[in-house]
């Protein structure tokens, strides 16, 4: 069933306006007596069905609330990305919410060699929220996940200080990420990816004295997008909700 998420509580009788609607009309091309589930800005879901469509206006009547809806992750997973090369970005974005993270957060580090002005910023980080918000209604969560700006890494260094946050660094022969996990006690976690060319090693100890735990993935190298989802898979299932029945 189509998911709609609206910016305000649920009520008996609910106004869809603006673009929201426009995109309703035009793209989803939505008309009287089609069913929708509805998600209010408290995270409560209901069904609601179309009453009547104008030209900039569409009008739902809520038909009944949905219980126990909530399949948000019972921790909190920030994906900080180093930005990769083409559209690799979205693909992470993508994944990352349907795997239940929280926010993700495009970082430029040393050896990005993607550049982008202050307006080609912005207008990225528009279009991977975007990407972000088709996939939030894909995959049935209650919660619209963030696409932050994109930070220095020396910034993220200074921020989310109080998550467990890790730095994926392939040249980490001794701790792995699982023993890592295991001995970390927290419901908030960062997990910070390099991009094709791998961190310089004075980043790597930048973020060390900032407080980040540097870990190993395994013996192999990983993609820049192999290893974002692959970590964050690895902190759902073992911190998470995943591969499980709650």
């Amino acid at each position: 069933m189509r998911r709609l998420f609206i910016d305000e509580c649920l009520s008996e009788d609910i106004t869809i306006k603006g673009d929201d609607a426009k995109h309703l009309l035009y793209a989803m091309r939505v008309r009287p007596e089609q069913v929708f589930t509805i998600v209010d800005k408290e995270s409560k879901v209901a069904q609601a069905k179309v009453i009547s469509c104008t030209s900039d206006t569409v009008q739902l009547k809520l038909l009944q609330y949905i219980e126990d809806a909530d399949t948000e992750a019972p921790i909190e997973v920030v994906v900080a990305q180093c930005l990769p090369k083409g559209d690799k970005m979205e693909f992470i974005v993508q994944k990352a919410v349907e795997l239940g993270a929280a926010s993700v957060v495009p970082v430029v580090s040393r050896h990005c060699v993607v550049k982008y002005d202050e307006k080609k910023k912005l207008a990225r980080q528009q279009k991977w929220q975007k990407i972000a918000d088709e996939a939030v209604k894909q995959c049935g969560r209650t919660i619209k996940p963030t696409v932050e700006a994109i930070v220095s890494l020396e910034q993220l260094a200074q921020d989310y200080t109080d998550y467990a946050r890790f730095i994926c660094y392939e040249a980490e022969d001794e701790q792995s990420f699982k023993e890592m996990l295991q001995s970390a006690d927290s419901k908030k976690y960062l997990i910070l990816i390099g991009p094709e060319g791998g961190f310089a090693p004075e980043e790597v100890q930048l973020c060390k004295d900032a407080g980040f735990k540097s870990i190993s993935m395994g013996k192999r190298i990983l993609r820049a997008e192999t290893a974002s989802i692959a970590a964050l898979t690895i902190v759902m299932y073992e911190k998470g909700d995943l591969g499980g029945i709650y």
